[in-house]
């Protein structure tokens, strides 16, 4: 697969959770498990209800305790999009397995599949951006600005895109050594976080 066919299952994600723009609707990830098809849609489906859930907390009116409920909801879903980043790089790491590296070969600043994960909130940026730069009820000057952004975006996009397979060929031919960290977060886990583990 090619960064443009990523940019393609990304943009479907978004264009199908606004059909329902419902923070509490399911994925329907319509592909096989375990394929990075699968692993892609699933990722930005992440990243489009906790979009939205950025969106809801920041009212000035919630209540307190659905405030927390979502500040709750949002932390459990980053721990998601982090193993499913995750899920991507082993996947592709898998896929290169076999190849060996070339004398002098390198490794990147950071894995594919965190490259992968901006072009993901990319798609969102894109949607949303594009939708603020046709709001009918907006002022001249703020559709100008987000208009302005939205060009920013796309070339980003488009650079991202282009980084991104230069990156999967320099795997492919063994110019660069694929290597890969887990996140190793330790809020999450109640041995790590004094919080969860002192009042034990």
């Amino acid at each position: 697969m090619k960064a443009t066919d990523f940019n393609k299952i990304f943009d479907s994600v978004v264009e199908i959770y606004h059909q329902f723009d419902d923070v509490n609707k399911k994925c329907p990830n319509p592909y096989k498990p375990g394929s990075m098809e699968f692993l892609l849609f699933q990722k930005c489906w992440i990243d489009a209800v906790q979009w939205h859930l950025e969106d809801i907390i920041r009212d000035p009116a919630i209540d307190p305790a659905k405030a927390l409920d979502i500040k709750r909801w949002i932390d459990r879903s980053n721990q998601e999009r982090t193993d499913t980043v995750e899920y991507i790089d082993s996947f592709l790491l898998d896929h290169f397995k076999d190849v060996k590296p070339l004398e002098g070969a390198r490794v990147n600043t950071e894995t594919p599949a965190w490259s992968i994960d901006r072009l993901s909130i990319l798609a969102l940026k894109i949607f949303h951006m594009r939708e603020q730069a046709s709001r009918p009820d907006a002022s001249p000057e703020h559709l100008q600005k987000c208009s302005d952004k939205l060009n920013v975006l796309l070339m980003q996009r488009e650079d991202l895109t282009k980084s991104i397979d230069e990156l999967l060929e320099d795997f492919a031919s063994g110019k660069k050594i694929m290597k890969v960290y887990k996140q190793m977060k330790m809020y999450n886990d109640p041995s790590m976080n004094p919080v969860l583990y002192g009042k034990k």
